[in-house]
């Protein structure tokens, strides 16, 4: 067997392990602040036990990707920090098992980060380190999906009917959106529908919560659009799942308390909704292309549409106020 070539030397990094190491570290640094917060606001010992779980991993996650980064002479970002971006005597802004919820709405954004990772990383420590992330990221949804289950409070989706036998499309009307008949949902379009409206509604609630308390009138009015979009989202696909007489995820804006005292800094609540808006274009774009009818893909077009305009929106108000850290990139040759 021939020897395997090597590119690199064990401490370069490819641009992908840059851009991946990068945005990971960047995104574990909010959460280490958001949960911080939380972790002094919070009365419930199961939910309390799953913040620390969650907490110990973003922990753990900045300490390796700084470890690879020193070992790589690459300037460590600042990201988000706890003495700049947290007021921890700020009151609580949100009940306990909105934190739950809100470890779903991340976590599922962190598995895909890692996960779209793995295949096009280089080197192996990266690679299995971006493994066990990912691994430990599906137990810690796992826990949280336990404990609100345990609540009475998880919402998984609508039952449909077991199959009675294999049955094959027969006629292209089986795609009609627009005109003719509709064939009812089939179960990766509800699947998808119901994940979308569960993230939406948790992103609702942050960004209620964030508009509530943010100092910055342009960012509040920003919000304002965010809470719109979020509630247009929810509403259209909602529709989708009552034509079928299916239910849809309850919102969870009630888990928001009136508090007007901000615990995070502008900066951290403007770059938080942007980074999840992001995350959404994925999500969308998943629902999109394991769907079969015409509407449905109309419908994650122009949420894709939405989601884009909004992230450029609030990546000018980042770079307007001095907020926005570069990510790694290639040579300007021109």
């Amino acid at each position: 067997m021939s020897e395997e070539i090597s590119y690199h030397d064990n401490t370069s990094l490819t641009a992908t392990e840059m851009g991946k190491l990068w945005v990971t570290y960047i995104g574990n640094s909010m959460g280490k602040c958001v949960l911080t917060y939380y972790l002094k606001n919070v009365d419930d010992l199961e939910i309390k036990s799953v913040l620390n779980d969650a907490l110990t991993l973003s922990e753990d996650i900045l300490h390796r990707i700084k470890e690879i980064f020193h070992q790589s002479n690459f300037p460590v970002p600042k990201g988000l920090t706890t003495e700049e971006d947290v007021n921890l005597d700020a009151p609580r802004l949100f009940a306990d098992e909105f934190y739950l919820y809100y470890l779903g709405y991340t976590g599922r954004a962190g598995m895909s980060l890692y996960n779209a990772g793995i295949p096009i990383i280089t080197r192996k420590d990266i690679r299995d380190f971006l493994a066990e992330t990912l691994q430990r990221t599906v137990e810690l949804i796992s826990s949280v999906n336990e404990v609100l289950k345990s609540k009475g409070i998880f919402y998984g989706g609508p039952d449909i009917p077991t199959p009675k036998k294999i049955d094959f499309i027969k006629s292209q009307s089986y795609l009609n959106g627009f005109f003719g008949d509709k064939r009812p949902l089939h179960g990766l379009e509800i699947g998808h529908l119901y994940d979308d409206i569960n993230n939406d509604t948790t992103s609702k609630a942050l960004i209620v919560a964030f508009k509530q308390v943010v100092q910055d009138q342009k960012i509040k009015r920003y919000f304002e659009r965010g809470k719109n979009i979020n509630h247009r989202h929810i509403t259209t696909a909602t529709e989708m799942l009552y034509k079928d007489n299916l239910p849809a995820p309850p919102l969870l804006d009630q888990m928001v308390t009136d508090s007007t005292i901000p615990p995070f800094s502008d900066k951290l609540m403007l770059f938080h909704k942007m980074d999840m808006f992001s995350m959404k274009i994925r999500s969308y774009a998943n629902g999109a292309s394991l769907n079969g009818r015409r509407d449905i893909g109309a419908m994650y077009a122009r949420f894709i549409m939405d989601v884009t305009l909004y992230v450029e929106d609030g990546a000018n108000i980042m770079i307007d106020n001095g907020w926005m850290e570069q990510p790694p990139s290639a040579l300007d040759r021109g």
